[in-house]
């Protein structure tokens, strides 16, 4: 179980969307297989199987409570791009609480968007680029095809690129936003600086001597 709860649960989380559903599906999921032992074919990996079975509790959950069915929409296959480079999150290092605040912040949001794919997108997202398996094995696990996991994987970086490019052009426009006490106390100081030149102006032509 410690082997295999961080990949269970992540994909459990994925699919459903929160922690608490996760862990109960993850627990229920390792009694049936308690149960099931005995169908264990080693012609799979036993991670493999178990992911199968997360997998399946997972989905019947959310019909259960979502009753709704999961299309699909494939957009053309391409081959695949470097796992895990455009979403990478640093590893935990010495920082500054800024520092601290601004990866949770950047987890938080990225979990957001991630939340955000549809189901089937999600599954596969979750397999490749969090757990990094294989094309393959995310295949196995999800029973179906391998072609299939990588047009899903590249219509899910594409979404999740396009909606944090969304989130990054709302940002930007408070970025090194100039205005209220800022603007206030620049305007202060230039009207200042400018009283100031014209009195020193004025007392330089008073005290100069008059031509008759």
């Amino acid at each position: 179980m410690r082997r295999n709860n961080s990949r269970l649960f992540r994909v459990a989380r994925a699919i459903l969307k929160d922690a608490a559903d996760a862990e109960d599906v993850l627990q229920e999921a390792y009694l049936t297989a308690y149960r099931h032992i005995a169908d264990f074919r080693a012609d799979a990996k036993l991670s493999t199987w178990l992911t199968r079975i997360v997998i399946n509790k997972a989905l019947a959950l959310r019909r259960k409570r979502h009753r709704d069915r999961i299309v699909v929409h494939l957009n053309e296959m391409r081959p695949d791009a470097p796992r895990g480079a455009a979403y990478a999150v640093p590893e935990e290092s010495a920082e500054s609480p800024e520092q601290s605040t601004t990866r949770t912040d950047m987890r938080r949001l990225l979990e957001r968007k991630i939340d955000e794919l549809p189901v089937a997108f999600r599954s596969v997202f979750a397999l490749r680029e969090l757990e990094e398996l294989s094309v393959a094995e995310t295949a196995a696990c999800l029973s179906i095809p391998e072609a299939t996991v990588r047009s899903r994987l590249f219509r899910a970086r594409g979404m999740l690129r396009e909606s944090l490019a969304g989130e990054l052009d709302l940002a930007t426009g408070d970025v090194f936003k100039f205005g209220g006490e800022r603007c206030d106390r620049v305007v202060a100081g230039v009207l200042a600086q400018r009283r100031a030149l014209a009195a020193a102006a004025t007392a330089g032509n008073a005290a100069q001597p008059r031509r008759i």
